[in-house]
């Protein structure tokens, strides 16, 4: 079992906490990383495209021209797919991308992008997660100290002062253990967690 050094915001050491080989020591599989970002992008999709069909367009009932004696090929309605402001054939339809993945892969997923990540040097735990004004400004200054550019910051429960000063931050995500995902891992490349949170992390991956 690794042991990781417990940081201040200072990135003094404090202490150390355990990491369990079984969530942050895994063999990074780039298969399953895929498929769970494929997953997580899928279900974000509205899935609201569509084209209208000779069906749905407006006007048609009157035939365009007569049948015969016009040199051009008959027509029955000027809502056809073959005439100008007519329908489209086998255009894109309302539907749903997402699909369904078994709990164990995204279980292997999020250890595999967890595991990467502690493997990289990209993986830092700290003592709180705590802002006392929830003031941006702050906590921006707190995290360019720290030198990090971009990471996941990642608390047991969500706090709303600090939510406060994380949202208008750009290059960093804000999440309680519950929202931990694969691709803010692997998006935002580095994960800033609380001490307390390591055990919660643990507890979800196995």
């Amino acid at each position: 079992m690794a042991k990781a050094s417990v940081l201040s915001w200072e990135k003094k050491k404090v202490g150390d906490v355990e990491l369990p080989d079984e969530v942050f020591g895994q063999k990074v599989r780039k298969d399953i990383l895929h498929t769970v970002v494929k997953w997580q992008l899928n279900a974000r999709r509205a899935g609201t495209h569509m084209t209208k069909t000779k069906g749905l367009v407006s006007g048609g009932g009157k035939k365009p021209f007569k049948q015969k004696g016009t040199g051009q090929a008959r027509q029955g309605s000027s809502r056809s797919i073959l005439m100008p402001g007519g329908g489209t054939a086998f255009g894109p339809q309302p539907r749903s991308y997402s699909f369904a993945l078994p709990k164990q892969i995204r279980r292997a997923g999020l250890k595999s992008a967890l595991s990467y990540l502690v493997a990289e040097g990209k993986f830092f735990v700290v003592e709180d997660m705590k802002s006392g004004d929830g003031k941006t400004k702050e906590l921006a200054s707190r995290l360019k100290d720290f030198g990090i550019k971009k990471a996941v910051l990642v608390d047991v429960a969500e706090d709303k002062v600090f939510k406060r000063a994380a949202r208008n931050l750009p290059d960093y995500r804000y999440l309680a253990v519950e929202g931990l995902n694969v691709f803010d891992l692997l998006k935002y490349d580095h994960a800033v967690v609380t001490k307390s949170c390591v055990e919660k992390i643990a507890a979800r991956c196995i």
